[in-house]
């Protein structure tokens, strides 16, 4: 923990949060427009090509961590600086190195880290841009400005006046080199551009949002169109990870699949079990002769191409079941339509709206995937391996959890195999981080703006945790709130255990009202000035030198930083399988005892005080995250001049709702505290009468040891003497009955011994010189055989000699000489047979018979 609060103070006067350029000086620009209030809202809603304004507006992440860099984008600029070196070190100064980028000419809103740690793109309001990061050891140089490599991203796409303002950009972690960069507009196209070939063109270009036909009318809102946000998707041995999903302002959520990029490295693991599951479902629907299965065939002999083509592409030594690498692939080009757009989603059952809401726009969306653990067979997450969540955050705080429970197939624009039904995701829970109620309860000035019109310029945004897949966290312009979605998880793996047993346990798992635990951790909201600071930048380290923490920076250059805590496998929450009924739960139990632990029927000899259950810490004491209980302050700054505190009614009401919080923390760990220290002294007790009852048992042991290990040892050799004559007594009598029973063989008995006793005769002989036995004749054969073995070893020597002088004898022979040899033996040959014939017509007419002509020789 004192690690933990030292690099909380290192970051708070870290130079590297200083403002930009534009708000530090005589003509520097108001710090008020870095809030959020009634006077600044314009500024976060209205978005100009011609001026892109510092206003943290829209989508904001301006800080990420490479190792233990810390890299933060001011205004224009890239600061990097060195944590490791400043914790490892109190004697190295604090300081930050700018990267000096003379092509990027524009407010930074987002950065990405791309998946090699090598290069950074960047994006304002419009533009898209590379920066080539410098190698590690750049902190020990002395200029404060690094020359660093930089290109503008796509021109003509992305800095033109006419140009769709930027919605996301990412990095796909399958490009090849970690240089494929994804670019999302609000117009509804996704870019794909590979840095290491071109930067100008994209290599392929998604539509999720189709053109409008000019002499078409479709009566559909503007925020049916405008993309906000997008999501690769997650899985094993489906089509998730390539799926690309994408959440408009209206919150329909529209997915295309299949999408990998042009210069892609897949792992080859993941092509086999696709194309197994590929055939899998082929042979499914071999057994069904409907028509919807004659489509889905057809859909299918599509998938069967596209992973064919893949299969192809492998390298020799990639065969099943081959240790898995990546391997570099390109998208096959056997298939010409296009894939389809799939969506929009039907949501089942309809989110439910938050209470005293007009509603807002979705603002992101992020696809969680979990079950990565291969080692551990029985692990929890196994369970829900082949189920993902997808989450969707709304400007007033709303966050649908969706289950992603018939996952998107490939699919593409033929004509032949469209289907008009919708995919669908069901609908969980519908998170409420509490934004509406919190404005709604500050009063304001007669004729002003409502506070609940700052939700307009409000922009949640998920993080996930690098460490643990069921901890997401979301920041907005209020501040930061953390969703643990581990209760979820685990109703629905003890639910999707019991799949198979009963439905109707299956059912009943389900509707059990287990939902995500909703924390806030940071509050960014000032009740006094009605106005607040918007969290820009959230980022979570996953380094060995860094402790594992949260950082949270806002639109004020102000970086709050809170410790957290490692899981451990003995904390870790096990989830309890449903009893199915019937018995089976007890059987079960039984079943998992150890047979060398059966207790003896009766009353138990020992009772213990802390009873059969194991002691559970109360709720307020259980906290395993390492986040504060209540929402950290972190107000915007009073204007310069203006340091008094005005006490008004919100005030009041919000010191009231907050100490009555901290009571009731208070009165809770109180009881905590009174509940642990009776379970101590309960354990001093029990450990109390354990220590008399080991006593017990060791003067029990020493005497079994002692006296009574002579005694024991002599009745044992007793009992053994004992069983020996019983065991003689008991031949005897078995024989007797066996004589009494069956004086005489029987006639089977007799025919046995008799075939036995011929085949000994046959065998060993009727006497010692009986040559006709079958050992005499063993005999007989070994010695004739040890007589001719030498004759026989001489004669393949002398073949062997014999041999070799041959082939001496022909290598002595030239080629040439050979090839005349040849040829004066066939001409010798044709003129034989000629004299053959002649000489057999001449016999024929004198009447003389000749015999038959011996055969030529080679």
């Amino acid at each position: 923990m004192a690690d933990a609060e030292d690099f909380t103070k290192l970051l708070q006067d870290h130079p590297i949060f200083s403002l930009p350029k534009d708000f530090i000086g005589t003509s520097a620009k108001s710090r008020n427009s870095l809030e959020l209030s009634t006077n600044t809202l314009p500024d976060f809603t209205n978005v100009d090509p011609q001026e892109d304004s510092a206003t943290p507006s829209g989508r904001r992440q301006t800080m990420i961590l490479k190792d233990a860099d810390l890299i933060v984008a001011a205004g224009k600029e890239i600061r990097m600086s060195s944590l490791g070196d400043v914790k490892l070190s109190q004697s190295v100064r604090k300081s930050y190195k700018t990267m000096r980028t003379p092509n990027l000419q524009f407010e930074i809103h987002h950065i990405s880290l791309n998946p090699s740690g090598k290069l950074l793109a960047v994006a304002g309001a419009f533009q898209v841009a590379v920066i080539v990061l410098p190698r590690a050891g750049y902190s020990r140089l002395v200029p404060e400005l690094i020359d660093c490599k930089s290109i503008q991203v796509g021109q003509f796409y992305h800095a033109a006046s006419s140009s769709a303002a930027i919605a996301k950009i990412d990095w796909h972690p399958w490009g090849e080199a970690g240089s494929t960069l994804l670019v999302m507009t609000v117009d509804g196209k996704l870019r794909e551009y590979d840095i290491s070939v071109d930067t100008e063109e994209p290599q392929q270009v998604l539509t999720f949002v189709p053109e409008k036909k000019s002499k078409s009318f479709m009566a559909e809102d503007d925020a049916e169109r405008e993309v906000v946000s997008f999501t690769l998707g997650k899985g094993r041995a489906d089509w998730g990870p390539l799926t690309i999903y994408a959440v408009v302002k209206s919150g329909d959520i529209y997915a295309i699949s299949p999408y990998m990029p042009q210069n892609a490295s897949i792992p080859s693991i993941y092509v086999h079990s696709l194309e197994c599951f590929i055939s899998a479902k082929q042979e499914y629907l071999s057994q069904g002769t409907s028509a919807a299965s004659k489509t889905l065939s057809t859909l299918y002999d599509y998938q069967r191409k596209y992973v064919t083509a893949l299969i192809k592409q492998l390298p020799p030594g990639t065969v099943f079941p081959a240790a898995s690498r990546s391997v570099l692939m390109h998208p096959p080009t056997t298939i010409k339509p296009l894939p389809l757009r799939q969506g929009p989603f039907l949501l089942q059952p309809s989110p439910r709206m938050l209470d005293d809401s007009i509603g807002g726009d979705a603002t992101d969306i992020t696809y969680l995937a979990f079950g990565t653990d291969d080692d551990d067979p029985e692990d929890d997450a196994r369970d829900t391996e082949h189920l993902g969540v997808m989450l969707v955050a709304y400007q007033d705080g709303k966050v649908d959890l969706l289950l992603d429970v018939e996952k998107v197939e490939a699919r593409w624009d033929v004509k032949q195999s469209s289907s008009r039904d919708l995919p669908m995701l069901a609908v969980y829970e519908t998170i409420d981080l509490g934004l509406v109620s919190t404005l709604k309860d500050i009063s304001v000035a007669p004729n002003s703006i409502p506070l609940l019109e700052l939700l307009q310029g409000n922009h949640p945004v998920f993080i996930s945790d690098p460490l643990y897949d069921d901890m997401v966290y979301v920041y907005h312009a209020f501040g930061v709130h953390a969703l643990d979605i581990a209760p979820v998880l685990q109703c629905l793996t003890s639910a999707l255990r019991t799949e198979d047993e009963n439905e109707a346990v299956l059912k009943a798992g389900l509707e059990q009202s287990t939902m995500t635990n909703v924390q806030p951790i940071l509050n960014t909201f000032s009740v006094e000035r009605k106005c607040s600071n918007p969290v820009i930048a959230v980022t979570i380290p996953n380094d060995v030198y860094l402790n594992y923490s949260i950082l949270i920076l806002t639109s004020a250059m102000r970086a709050t930083a809170f410790p957290l805590n490692v899981r451990s496998p003995s904390t870790r929450p096990e989830s309890k399988r449903m009893p199915t009924g019937d018995g089976e739960s007890s059987s079960a139990q039984e079943a998992e005892k150890s047979k060398w632990l059966i207790p003896v029927e009766g009353p138990p000899t020992y009772v213990s005080l802390l009873g059969n259950e194991p002691y559970q810490p109360p709720p307020i004491n259980g906290r395993s995250s390492g986040l504060p209980t209540n929402p950290k302050l972190t107000l915007p700054p009073f204007p310069s001049g203006s340091k008094e505190f005005m006490l008004t009614p919100d005030t009041l009401r919000f010191l009231g709702t907050t100490h009555a919080q901290i009571s009731s923390q208070a009165h809770e760990v109180q009881m905590g505290y009174m509940a642990g220290s009776r379970r101590l002294a309960l354990q001093q007790q029990e450990i109390t009468r354990l220590s008399s009852k080991c006593k017990e048992i060791e003067s029990l042991v020493e005497k079994i040891k002692g006296p009574m290990q002579a005694d024991n040892d002599a009745r044992v050799a007793r009992a053994q003497e004992e069983q020996k004559r019983l065991l003689a007594r008991l031949d005897r009598m078995l024989q007797e009955m066996m004589e009494r029973a069956s004086p005489e063989l029987s006639e089977h008995e007799t025919k046995w011994f008799e075939e036995l006793k011929r085949m000994k005769g046959d065998i060993v002989g009727s006497g010692r010189y009986d040559e006709g036995s079958l050992k005499s004749r063993t005999r007989m054969l070994e010695r004739e055989y040890a007589r001719l073995l030498p004759l026989l070893q001489a004669l393949a020597e002398k073949e062997r000699l014999r041999d070799e002088k041959i082939t001496a004898t022909q290598q002595n022979l030239g080629f040439s000489q050979a090839f005349e040899y040849g040829e004066r033996s066939n001409l010798d040959r044709t003129r034989i047979a000629s004299i053959e014939k002649q000489v057999t017509k001449l016999a024929t007419r004198i009447d003389l018979p000749l015999g038959r002509p011996p055969p030529s020789q080679a």
